[in-house]
């Protein structure tokens, strides 16, 4: 099963920048088109309808309520590029990321500032929205079946389910830098250091019988020696910095609204009320 999505952009520059940044992301997307005032089908006045589906006739699988229908194409009406694409299933919140990310256009705001500046809906659109019996068919495959002398009239049921999921952000973070730094030191030591002297004395006595050998000759040898400063270094680790993260989880209330559509029915007349193009896939805007 595939869903398309749609996103509507202000201008077709932004909506090719996405068409990129989805096949960058190498999403299984197909048939992704891009819808502006040079497309085929585009209307310059008026909407579509079921018999005239504009540029709508190429996008096969969206399921699209007339009022968000007429939404788009006023938005492509006032310079606005549409871009559709088929997805995957499996590949649909990785292709709704990837169109967050990008200069989409919140088409609920939007729409109400045009109606806050005189767009009016329900008057642009009511000739547009209301169908007859024979061609409520709408995009694809499903529509008016004849069985003999029966004839089938299917409206689909669409309804969207929330899909909260999760995405990494960046809550700030901290860098430790270690480096080094000379500072000088001054202390004080205490030296020995000897020296030889030599001092020549006058004598005047008798030699005495213990010196006999006086006249043996002989050698002195004396050295002097002397103390200097030896300077060595030893580190010691005195701190520790440490750097750690935690991490907690805690339990958030995400809270949004989900459409589905509804029929109504009028038994007194020929015209079902709250006709929409569709078809037996799903859409998912943007």
């Amino acid at each position: 099963m595939s869903t398309t999505i749609t996103a509507l952009f202000d201008n077709r520059a932004d909506a090719e920048a996405a068409k990129e940044r989805l096949k960058g992301a190498r999403v299984d997307a197909a048939h992704v088109n891009i819808h502006d005032k040079s497309s085929s089908g585009y209307k310059e006045t008026g909407y579509s309808t079921h018999q005239d589906r504009g540029f709508w006739d190429s996008v096969k699988n969206a399921f699209v309520p007339d009022e968000d229908r007429h939404t788009y194409e006023e938005g492509v009406r006032r310079g606005g590029a549409l871009l559709t694409a088929d997805v995957d299933d499996d590949c649909v919140d990785a292709a709704v990321k990837v169109l967050e990310e990008a200069k989409t256009v919140d088409i609920d705001d939007r729409s109400g500032e045009w109606r806050s500046s005189g767009w009016d809906y329900a008057g642009a659109g009511a000739s547009a929205s209301v169908g007859t019996a024979a061609t409520l068919g709408g995009l694809g495959d499903t529509g008016t079946t004849a069985r003999g002398s029966e004839q089938e009239e299917v409206i689909p049921i669409v309804e969207e389910n929330l899909v909260v999921g999760k995405r990494d952000v960046s809550r700030g973070g901290v860098r430790v830098r270690s480096y080094v730094t000379e500072t000088p030191v001054h202390e004080q030591i205490r030296l020995r250091n000897e020296r030889v002297s030599i001092e020549r004395r006058p004598v005047d006595q008798p030699l005495s019988a213990a010196d006999t050998d006086a006249f043996r000759e002989r050698t002195i040898d004396m050295t002097a020696t002397g103390e200097e400063a030896v300077v060595g270094k030893t580190a010691r680790v005195v701190e520790e910095v440490v750097v750690s993260k935690s991490a907690e989880e805690h339990v958030e209330d995400v809270s949004d609204t989900v459409r589905r559509t509804d029929v109504e029915i009028d038994r007194d007349t020929d015209i079902e009320q709250g006709a929409t193009f569709g078809t037996s896939g799903t859409d998912k805007r943007i």
